[in-house]
């Protein structure tokens, strides 16, 4: 009987749990990655996952032992999204960065580029919530279904309209909005020492660069049960933040795996020197040819090995040090010992994967967050950053001699990660432990600020502010025209005494 009573309990809490039904209204591309590897711990967890996906999507699939997917006609995203990284790299090679106006120009291109290739995006997102809302059939399906919650990213206003229409708790697996880092929709944000999206700025600014960031900011609001928030204080500078903003970087992360054979005998084989990593993501996979050539030279000149995930035309310079590769295991070489410098991009996940494994990095930002992650990294001293458009031998083989002989960069990438993981739950547990919180409890609004309800001049007391100053300037008028009053009847007293 002392055993039956926690048995039971136990059985029911899982009954409870595991009966959850989730609605995923997700992001195409990397952010897709990020979604699925939440979604695979939700479904070990016995919860039932449905998907909403274009059927033209480029990533997310249609069948999947994890969830159902209900596919939504929509046009091609693929081909206009590879046509405008190529273009931002075209833009970012042309650039003299030793001329302001070139710089100036390319700023303008980049940001012109970046404004029609969002609203094509968001024009496309558009369309498809506009489908799912005026598609009767399908709505009665979603309603007749009773999921529990609404998983989405606000990278797309559509998971957020779809919520609110069904009546059902949003939580959100975000980073960025679509107007900026996520923070900024929803937390108090004092630009006297929080950084604007993309000024690559730090909680350290001068006045010229406190100016700077006051333009670039932009303030809006955005409503959801729980912000699963995939950024944390290792990485972000101190800020003020909100109850239900739930921190879950690296929750992609886990220990390494052993290496395929062949690979791990590659590994090896760089003796003490170790190895060097290079990969610059999922969207861009190779480079121009003089540009690989130039790095090619570069690592061919370490004594250390070097694993490079490249799909272009094998270079003429490459090292016998060096092995190409149309994919690795990055989690898994990031984790093994012999692994000494991670060249990479920058993009989120990565970043993440090296603060958890303690590998510094060599940075080539191209894209989006990418210049952003890692000025943060750099400003930790984890990182070194190099520009593609003056990228050579010398300044790559410059950067790889700092990084690995200078021990400052290792020690600052493994004191990040020893905070990083002393923590009481992991970052997916915590992430799952919410996302089971709403389920249990229909939402979590009581975590929620009003301030998502009030409008910007409400929310900055502009308002206040104008009642104030109103009532000043109707005091000062009203003590000058009491004063002016007054001044005239003794004026005139004393005119008619005098008379």
């Amino acid at each position: 009987m002392k055993l039956l009573i926690p048995f039971t309990l136990l059985l029911l809490h899982l009954y409870l749990v595991s009966g959850g039904k989730i609605l995923v209204f997700p992001l195409d591309g990397s952010h897709w990655i990020n979604m699925k590897t939440i979604m695979e711990e939700l479904h070990a967890r016995g919860h039932q996952l449905t998907v909403l996906r274009m059927d033209k999507s480029w990533y997310i699939k249609e069948k999947s032992p994890l969830y159902t997917s209900i596919s939504i006609p929509s046009s091609s995203f693929e081909e206009a999204f590879e046509e405008f990284l190529s273009q931002q790299l075209e833009i970012r090679l042309q650039t003299n960065p030793r001329s302001f106006w070139s710089r100036m120009w390319a700023h303008i291109q980049t940001e012109l580029l970046v404004v029609e290739q969002f609203n094509h995006f968001h024009s496309l997102s558009a369309d498809v919530t506009v489908q799912i809302l005026e598609d009767k059939v399908l709505i009665q399906r979603l309603r007749d279904a009773q999921y529990d919650v609404l998983v989405t990213d606000p990278g797309i206003g559509g998971g957020t309209i779809l919520a609110k229409y069904l009546h059902i708790p949003l939580i959100y697996n975000v980073r960025w909005t679509i107007l900026g880092e996520a923070h900024f929709s929803i937390a108090p944000s004092p630009l006297s020492y929080v950084p604007f999206t993309a000024t690559e700025l730090t909680d350290k600014m001068t006045f010229f660069q406190r100016l700077k960031n006051s333009i670039n900011y932009t303030a809006f609001f955005s409503d959801a049960d729980i912000w699963l928030m995939r950024n944390d204080f290792i990485f972000e500078y101190p800020r003020p933040t909100m109850p239900n903003v739930v921190y879950m970087s690296g929750f992609q992360c886990k220990p390494p795996k052993a290496l395929p054979a062949d690979l791990e005998e590659f590994v090896q084989s760089s003796g003490n020197h170790g190895v060097v990593l290079m990969s610059l993501g999922t969207l861009v996979s190779k480079l121009p040819a003089h540009i690989t050539e130039e790095i090619a030279v570069a690592f061919a000149q370490l004594p250390q090995k070097v694993i490079w995930r490249y799909l272009g035309k094998r270079p003429a310079n490459l090292g016998n040090n060096t092995l190409l590769v149309e994919w690795f295991p990055q989690n898994d070489l990031l984790g093994h010992p012999k692994t000494r410098v991670f060249v990479a991009h920058g993009g989120t996940n990565g970043v993440q994967e090296a603060i958890y494994h303690g590998v510094p990095i060599i940075g080539l930002p191209l894209f989006f967050d990418q210049p952003e992650n890692l000025s943060r990294l750099k400003s930790k001293g984890g990182a070194v950053m190099l520009d593609i458009a003056t990228l050579d031998r010398q300044v790559l083989g410059d950067a790889l001699k700092t990084v690995l002989n200078e021990v400052s960069y290792t020690n600052n990438m493994k004191r990040l990660s020893r905070l990083h993981r002393d923590q009481p739950l992991s970052p997916m547990d915590q992430a799952v432990f919410w996302i089971e919180f709403v389920i249990r409890h229909k939402g979590a609004s009581h975590l929620k600020s009003h301030s998502v309800t009030l409008s910007w001049a409400a929310y900055h007391s502009l308002d206040v502010i104008a009642a104030l100053l109103s009532t000043c300037l109707l005091f000062m008028w009203t003590f000058v025209y009491v004063g002016r009053y007054l001044c005239r009847k003794i004026f005139m007293r004393n005119k008619i005494k005098q008379s």
